[in-house]
């Protein structure tokens, strides 16, 4: 709960407007509508620590050169009691802040106090968050593009988690439709194949073609024989698609499971259509006057939703006319509906039956144009998908083996699945690699994943945990065991090294809150990366063992003080923290 940056920020922020207020006072600065002095981190911290461009952006409004405004804040300006040494002005007029003893001090108080819950946070408290991913067909094994997404959902559900919400994993599970019909007709294909010949028997020009079809056919005449071959067509179709559905499902689960993912919740289409919640969704969008018929078809006004979205987001007619917007087909002339008509439903569901405050799909960047066209379909159902539904778009994944791209499996000469991947790549490598930045193009390196030296992040990262578990246990043989804060004099940890590590410790609560914000969990990779660095340089330069009693304590402390961060933020995406290596 202690972010020892933002408090930083905010002290900084306090006294600078203080200082305003003390010189408006004194007549120094004139009275003005000032309300907030931004604060950030400088890009070159040999500067100062903190940084605050109040003297800037207040410049117009008090009618002086912003150096005389620094320097004038300067004068006035009281660190006495705060985290700050000394402050001093630097370029056009930003004042620059360096952090003391006591700033220090409490980001190690805080990891100690809070321990496996440091870098948790409240701001989130009271949402009702859900997250759905992967989300597969279950017509076949699931594929690179799941693995990815897999990742990327588990871990930024544990990351809004982490931020006080309360959070749900979904799978949804697209057991009617179109590909369900294809399944079926493909598998009755290669079924009634094994019984008349294959050349007897013509395969549907779009059916699945995987090896896994004619798994599945060969594994239910194993088992039933010809019984479906004189059933009706129906019939036979039906139960073979049942028949895939119960093996392909539980292999689904299996696999997840594997990849450390466990889900809150299987949401079934088929449940969406047999209650009767689809039809009842499209007469809720007839009622609200979106609908219309044509050419046997009910269509939705997605053009006319979507345009006058558009006019709220400022955009003008001209623009809105060269996008050629168009409306969906809700219910077919057959009387059949559509994917888009059970996805609004399924939507309506999470938000008007379930509750949910906030919604978050991850989605192949493929699916990007039919992000506004749900969003304003929810949008005409009054449940504001603008803004409660959010959707985060990923790129392809491209597997590399010796630096060739790799797109069949050695093993069975179909396209990669995540179970290859996984016979393949340690888990914990896989959900590393994945949880990159969503909206990049990425390469999986398999010779990378496996390495064990520092040139693989993900080893990088939990040798640095390994590393610092190996030195306690060494400590504790000679009987030094890890001091309280409180009982650490902070004169000993003065270098630029155990700095670095302080600074990245704290940081590691802010990169969650960044998570949370972005959708993008990779902000904690990245930061555990920066804090193995930083710990593998202050081991470097800080001996432990054999320095004087209390040198070698104050270092200890620091040093456990990374295993605790190190180790939580590889909790916090799915990946063990060894204590050997």
């Amino acid at each position: 709960m202690i972010n020892m940056i933002q408090n930083a920020k905010d002290q900084a922020a306090s006294l600078t407007m203080a200082a305003y207020q003390a010189a408006a006072a004194a007549g120094k600065l004139p009275q003005a509508e000032v309300k907030t002095a931004p604060v950030e981190i400088p890009k070159d911290t040999r500067n100062g620590d903190f940084t605050t461009t109040f003297a800037l952006s207040a410049s117009k409004a008090l009618r002086m050169p912003p150096r005389n405004i620094a320097q004038i804040l300067l004068e006035h300006l009281d660190l006495e009691g705060s985290y700050f040494a000394s402050a001093e002005i630097a370029g056009p007029g930003f004042l620059n802040f360096r952090l003391n003893r006591t700033w220090y001090r409490d980001v190690l108080a805080a990891v100690e106090s809070e321990g496996p819950d440091y870098g948790t946070a409240g701001n989130l408290k009271g949402q009702k968050i859900m997250v759905e991913f992967v989300s597969a067909n279950p017509t076949g094994p699931m594929h690179m593009g799941n693995a990815r997404g897999g990742v990327l959902g588990d871990t930024l559900a544990s990351v809004l988690s982490a931020c006080g919400a309360d959070v749900t994993r979904e799978f949804y599970v697209n057991d009617a439709g179109h590909q369900i019909d294809k399944f079926a007709q493909s598998l009755e294909a290669r079924y009634l194949q094994i019984i008349k010949g294959e050349e007897n028997v013509p395969f549907p020009e779009d059916g699945y073609q995987g090896v896994d079809i004619k798994e599945l056919a060969q594994a239910y005449y194993d088992a039933n024989g010809d019984k479906l071959l004189n059933a009706p067509e129906t019939e036979r179709r039906d139960t073979l698609a049942q028949y895939g559905l119960s093996v392909n499902l539980p292999k689904m689960k299996s696999d997840l499971q594997r990849y450390k993912i466990n889900y809150d919740v299987w949401f079934f289409e088929s449940s969406l259509h047999e209650s009767g919640f689809v039809a009842d969704t499209v007469q809720l969008l007839t009622d609200r006057g979106w609908t219309y018929e044509k050419d046997g078809a009910l269509w939705l006004k997605t053009a006319e939703i979507l345009a006058e979205n558009l006019r709220k987001a400022g955009k003008s007619e001209k623009e809105i006319e060269k996008l050629d917007l168009k409306d969906d087909v809700l219910r077919r002339g057959n009387g059949f509906y559509t994917y888009f008509a059970a996805d609004i439903a399924y939507h309506r569901n999470k938000f008007g039956v379930r509750g949910f405050d906030r919604v978050i799909n991850i989605w192949g960047a493929d699916h990007h144009g039919h992000v506004a066209r749900l969003k304003g379909a929810v949008d005409a159902l009054g449940l504001d998908g603008t803004n409660r539904l959010d959707v985060v778009l990923m790129q392809l994944v491209k597997l590399l083996r010796d630096g060739e791209v790799v797109r069949m499996s050695k093993r069975t000469g179909k396209a990669i699945s995540l179970s290859d991947l996984l016979d393949e790549v340690p888990v914990d490598a896989a959900r590393w690699f994945f949880n990159a930045k969503p909206d990049t193009q990425m390469e999986f390196d398999l010779g990378l994943a496996v390495r064990e030296d520092s040139e693989n992040p993900i080893y990088y990262v939990e040798y640095a945990h390994a590393r610092i578990c190996s030195l306690l246990r060494a400590m504790e043989a000679e009987h030094m065991t890890v001091p309280a804060v409180a009982d650490v004099d902070m004169d000993l940890l003065p270098g630029e090294a155990e700095e670095a590590l302080i600074k990245q410790l704290a940081q590691y609560c802010e990169e969650i809150r960044l998570a949370a914000r972005d959708y993008d969990p990779s902000h904690i990779n990245r930061c555990l990366q920066e804090l193995a660095a930083c710990f593998h340089r202050f081991y470097t330069a800080c001996r432990i063992k054999g320095e004087e009693p209390q040198v070698a304590a104050a270092r200890l402390k620091l040093a456990d003080c990374a295993r605790i961060v190190l180790k939580n933020g590889l909790k916090l995406i799915g990946v063990d923290a060894p204590e050997k290596m």
